[in-house]
């Protein structure tokens, strides 16, 4: 069946749209999705809720190329089941508490002139993170971007808990200084 007449399908509330969808694009975005997450099971789910997401969006929509349509809602679809496993695996409750060592340090930022003040903000931090060391840099993001826990960081680096708090701390107390220094605080 070509495309035109599937999306037709679609327009007309025929749910025949879907198996003839998973017919000729079942494979495709499984491998989209599979590629993705890693995992066959969360690759079908995956594929399953791009079908109901394609069902959702067609219409309004007439995609012109009914492959990339497909392949785009099974990539945000996957991209966002990615996410969701990975902030449950990571964060486990560590990604707020991070937030709040941070933000004894960084500024909130508000009102008219904040787009200006988080763009300087942001030079500055990186600026402060090009005068690291190694260990300490990829402690810092290990904490603070990817948000793993006190104890991840130390499993993967070898130090015990305390070290890596105590280097943590350190390394706030170093930006702190350098926000200072520059007047963003």
């Amino acid at each position: 069946m070509e495309d035109r007449q599937i999306v037709a399908l679609y327009w007309e509330r025929n749910p025949a749209a879907i198996d003839r969808t998973a017919e000729k694009y079942g494979s495709y975005c499984t491998t989209v999705a599979r590629n993705i997450l890693q995992n066959r099971e969360d690759a079908e789910e995956c594929v399953n809720d791009t079908w109901l997401c394609a069902w959702n969006s067609i219409p309004p929509n007439r995609p012109e190329n009914l492959a990339t349509f497909l392949g785009r809602l099974t990539r945000n679809r996957a991209i966002d089941r990615l996410r969701s496993r990975n902030s449950l695996k990571r964060g486990q409750g560590a990604t707020p508490l991070a937030l709040e060592e941070l933000s004894t340090v960084i500024p909130a930022v508000a009102g008219p002139e904040s787009e200006l003040l988080l763009e300087e903000l942001v030079q500055s931090v990186n600026r402060f993170l090009g005068t690291l060391s190694q260990k300490e840099r990829d402690v810092f993001l290990c904490r603070y971007w990817y948000f793993d826990s006190v104890a991840e960081i130390g499993a993967d680096f070898g130090f015990s808990e305390s070290k890596v708090k105590t280097l943590l701390y350190r390394t706030r107390k170093k930006l702190r200084q350098a926000l200072q220094k520059e007047g963003l605080l």
